[in-house]
């Protein structure tokens, strides 16, 4: 079925059809929910970190051990820890937008609220380990987050239900690929925080498992304009903390270290294209049908951008303030 959606007056109409055909996978989107709770396991910092008024020696001694074995950690990962950190204390920005299109009475906010109750663990995980482990000068992390909280994240997508869709699809993939390759960077040197990131990327691919499968659902009802949206979205992403201080700088440390890169994003897109089967869909319309090449170009694309950015990758020295200003330097 291809809903024909007019726009009208600033694109009201639109959005508002839109939104009106999310209503109608009420019924798809429980069942997506008790599929997503019956794999779910619930987990919590004191899991991993406990701070009882009533702790035991052996509890206490934990810390310390903690405390020593971080001080091996190098500071890449140090770097990457921070960047994954901050991007989950933008939870509060992903809350509103989704709660703006789908409000907070409809069966989707049973969803948002409990897809945010599951994120608020992952900041909460990570900066109970940074502040516990001694892994930074705490205060720069505390204003790097106030400064992002402070600025927002207002993305152009953001009027728009289904680019939300395709947003959170491709976003908690990359999330959970960056909170893997960090634990995997962190290895047998801190086995405690390889198993956290791990706990919150095990959470990032359910939420991954739910948004792609809601898109494809959107895919099947509104085929033209579903495209459309994708189109706008895939060719490229700004991830959540783009507007935290140094973000581009922590990024591009991230990138050199082979936790996360344009190659990654490269796979994400065709993993989406492969399961939303973008390219066995037929009888679309002409915007459609230009929507689906665009998507389909997009690999390619993504491929010259990664070959690109490797040529011209040169030597370069890093520092950070919650580092200590210590240097980071990578050779080519």
């Amino acid at each position: 079925m291809n809903i024909i959606i007019s726009p009208g007056e600033n694109g009201k109409s639109e959005i508002s059809a839109k939104t009106e055909i999310l209503n109608h996978l009420e019924d798809k989107v429980k069942d997506l929910i008790d599929a997503h709770l019956s794999k779910r396991k619930l987990w919590f910092s004191s899991d991993f970190l406990p701070a009882d008024e009533k702790m035991n020696d052996d509890q206490e001694n934990n810390t310390l051990k903690l405390r020593e074995r971080v001080r091996g950690l190098p500071d890449s990962v140090r770097v990457a820890v921070a960047i994954n950190l901050l991007t989950e204390e933008g939870l509060p920005h992903f809350h509103r937008i989704i709660a703006k299109h789908l409000g907070d009475e409809s069966f989707w906010a049973k969803w948002n609220n409990m897809w945010t109750a599951e994120e608020d663990r992952h900041g909460g995980v990570l900066r109970d380990y940074a502040r516990d482990s001694r892994l930074f000068d705490f205060k720069q992390i505390e204003m790097m987050q106030y400064h992002y909280q402070e600025s927002g994240f207002n993305p152009d997508w953001d009027k728009d239900p289904y680019k939300v869709f395709v947003y959170t699809t491709l976003q908690e993939r990359a999330t959970q690929i960056s909170h893997k390759n960090t634990g995997n960077l962190a290895g047998e040197n801190e086995p405690l925080l390889n198993g956290i990131l791990n706990s919150v990327a095990a959470d990032e691919a359910k939420h991954y498992t739910f948004y792609r499968n809601v898109f494809k659902e959107i895919l099947k009802i509104d085929p033209s304009k579903a495209l459309q949206s994708a189109a706008a979205i895939m060719p490229a992403i700004d991830m959540p903390g783009i507007s935290m201080p140094n973000f581009r700088e922590m990024a591009d440390v991230v990138r050199r270290v082979g936790i996360y890169s344009p190659w990654d994003y490269k796979h994400i897109v065709e993993e989406a294209i492969k399961f939303w089967e973008i390219e066995l869909m037929t009888g679309l319309d002409e915007a459609a049908a230009k929507a689906q090449e665009k998507i389909l170009s997009v690999p390619q694309r993504l491929k010259k951008i990664a070959e690109y950015l490797e040529k011209k990758t040169t030597s370069k020295t890093f520092s950070f303030d919650f580092i200590y200003n210590r240097i980071l330097s990578f050779e080519v």
